[in-house]
């Protein structure tokens, strides 16, 4: 029973991941062939897993049923290196037009996002939009395109060396990538790759005047409008764009790209790590409840994927734990505080270092890190106090533990009987009559053989 009803829990624990999509069928995001429809697909915010799902899933969908174009609007600041290049490559192999359109005004495609703009054959920006700031930044996990570090291109004379080596390969490595893309679709090199080299930024008008995009347009009716009649090479085939009278259809994340949001999130990746870990160690000091090891176990798998994807510096997660593991052996091994103060200051030191990256998005909240460790601190404090306690309390033997205890008649005649005391059945006598079910207080012990009194009735006094 416990097994179902531990089931029965993890399933809704997990549930919300699925609520954001279960209002939109899979197939919502395609049209018919000939329709005179675009696909529009919105990005939002960092660049993970589950956007990138998102977008090449929806890019295939396209591919299914052809549509007029598929418009990609971007508002990003970055995001994963891994991701990003699943979407410009789903872009590149592509066989209907991708536009790519920075929006809505005010919006920018900084890092991943100007990558993603580059591999489009039709790029557009609307009023008061930005791209640029596409170096990389080198992170624990994995190469992650960001904000500058800003010294490391010249730090190799003066600082260690292995670190600028490094940081020069990724460098080299995006600036070709992005003289590529930059080639590729007709756009000029030498200012694209100052993206990566000097992480140089422009505005929209900038852009347009460099040719860097093809269109500025200041709504999504207006960017079909512009490009009305436009030819596009696909490859070596032209493609007329008819998008003037087309209709816009949305397509909605699945429940899958909404999971894999979810769990990529760093708040959401660092709080499943911690119920896992608590849960599995409450379940092993606690055998037979069940339901902590289902919900820790299923927790630590998720956790374990999302830090696989995300650009965990291991020497943070390594404190992360060690801060854990001081804290569990407070519990087991008291030492007054000791490890357990200890504990906490690792565990947050840990947890700062874990997502130690410039790019919004992909950093644990420090209100967070500050609600669970106060968490901690009162785990441990408890456990202090525990100890203390104990350690103040005077030693006892058998007998006299015993003295104090409440307990209940089973039988009782003459002076003599038999009482319940913690469960256990004892011999008793006493100087009252009692019957069977009266409250008694144990006075004294000798042997196996109780000394009980009555204990008043409420609303009695002695």
């Amino acid at each position: 029973m416990k097994g179902v009803f531990g089931f029965f829990i993890t399933v809704i624990i997990f549930g919300f991941f699925w609520w954001g999509g279960v209002s939109a069928p899979a197939d919502q995001g395609t049209v018919a062939a000939g329709s005179g429809r675009v696909i529009h697909i919105a990005i939002e915010g960092a660049i993970g897993p589950g956007v990138s799902s998102y977008v090449v899933k929806n890019l295939e969908r396209a591919e299914e049923r052809p549509v007029a174009a598929v418009v990609l609007t971007l508002s990003t600041p970055g995001g994963l290196d891994t991701s990003m290049r699943e979407i410009v490559q789903a872009i590149l192999d592509s066989r209907t037009p991708v536009i790519c359109y920075v929006a809505p005004q005010g919006a920018r495609a900084a890092s991943a996002g100007t990558y993603i703009l580059m591999s489009c054959p039709v790029a557009a920006m609307a009023p008061g939009t930005t791209i640029g700031a596409a170096t990389p930044v080198a992170i624990g996990g994995g190469g992650l395109p960001g904000a500058p570090t800003g010294g490391d291109k010249e730090s190799g004379a003066s600082g260690a060396k292995h670190k600028p080596d490094m940081s020069d390969k990724m460098l080299q490595d995006s600036a070709a990538y992005m003289r590529g893309l930059a080639k590729m679709r007709g756009r000029p090199v030498e200012a694209a790759e100052k993206f990566v080299r000097e992480a140089a930024s422009i505005s929209d008008t900038e852009a347009l005047a460099q040719k860097m995009i093809d269109v500025r347009a200041s709504s999504m009716r207006d960017l079909l409008e512009k490009l009305e009649g436009r030819r596009v090479m696909m490859g070596n085939v032209p493609w007329v764009l008819h998008t003037a009278d087309a209709d816009v259809e949305r397509a909605v994340p699945s429940w899958r790209d909404n999971f894999l949001a979810a769990i990529s999130d760093p708040n959401i990746a660092y709080i499943l790590l911690l119920v896992g870990i608590y849960g599995l160690i409450f379940e092993f000091s606690n055998p037979g409840f069940i339901l902590p090891g289902i919900v820790g176990a299923a927790s630590l798998i998720v956790a374990f994927y999302a830090l696989q994807v995300l650009p965990v510096n291991y020497a943070g997660l390594a404190l992360l734990l060690l801060g854990l593991a001081l804290i569990t052996a407070e519990a087991f091994a008291p030492s007054f505080g000791v490890l357990g103060l200890g504990g906490v200051a690792t565990f947050v030191i840990g947890s700062i270092m874990l997502f130690d990256t410039p790019v919004p998005g992909f950093q644990v909240s420090r209100d967070l890190i500050g609600g669970l460790a106060a968490i901690s601190s009162f785990l441990a404090l408890l456990f202090v106090s525990f100890a203390v306690r104990a350690w103040r309390r005077p030693a006892v033997s058998g007998a006299e533990a015993m003295i104090g205890t409440a307990g209940e008649v089973i039988d009782w005649k003459d002076g003599r009987g038999r009482v319940q005391v913690h469960g256990e059945v004892w011999m008793a006598t006493g100087a009252e009559k009692l019957s069977k079910g009266a409250k008694v207080c144990v006075t004294g012990r000798d042997g196996l053989i109780l000394a009980v009194e009555r204990l008043p009735k409420e609303g009695e006094y002695s």
